[in-house]
């Protein structure tokens, strides 16, 4: 059976955003327009055959979307998502929402945190893979010595996003 998912597109300080929703209103995808690509190979690796149809995201999305980009930092945890993917990935995934705006997290502490301290590589290629960026707050690991590491909507858009939340971090030379 198909599901029909809804893309809707939403500006942002850095950049269009797409954001796809399902029929019961939670998120299942954000990402950026340059990046769109990759947002339907995800979609397609991480859930049953979907179709997608443009359209608006439930207003309740879109409303706490603007209010983050606009400043009200906390606003992305009243999104509710959803994913596919794989057990671990979805417990990284899940991990990720406890590191609070304005903070970051390595990905070594990112693997300690799920209880597995040896997987810091799987746990690179699971935040690589997360579908719900920004909500899912994937630009909030950053590297051992403090430095940005690869963010698949830019490194750029990751230095926006943290320093919009106010977070420390060791900018590229």
């Amino acid at each position: 059976m198909t599901e029909r998912l809804t893309l809707d597109r939403l500006p942002t300080p850095v950049g269009e955003g797409i954001v796809v929703t399902d029929a019961d209103g939670f998120l299942r995808a954000f990402d950026w327009t340059s990046h769109e690509a990759r947002l339907r190979l995800l979609l397609r690796r991480q859930n049953p055959p979907t179709e997608l149809a443009e359209g608006a995201a439930p207003a309740g999305v879109r409303a706490s979307l603007d209010a983050y980009f606009g400043g009200e930092l906390a606003a992305l945890s009243a999104i509710p998502w959803r994913t596919g993917g794989t057990e671990f990935q979805r417990a990284v995934w899940t991990a990720l929402c406890t590191i609070p705006p304005g903070e970051t997290l390595t990905y070594k502490g990112l693997a300690a945190r799920i209880g597995k301290p040896a997987a810091i590589r799987a746990v690179g290629l699971a935040n690589g893979a997360n579908p719900v960026g920004v909500v899912v707050p994937c630009h909030r690991v950053i590297g051992s010595d403090g430095s940005l590491t690869g963010y698949g909507g830019g490194i750029e858009r990751k230095q926006w996003l943290l320093r919009h939340e106010g977070a420390a971090f060791r900018d590229a030379a």
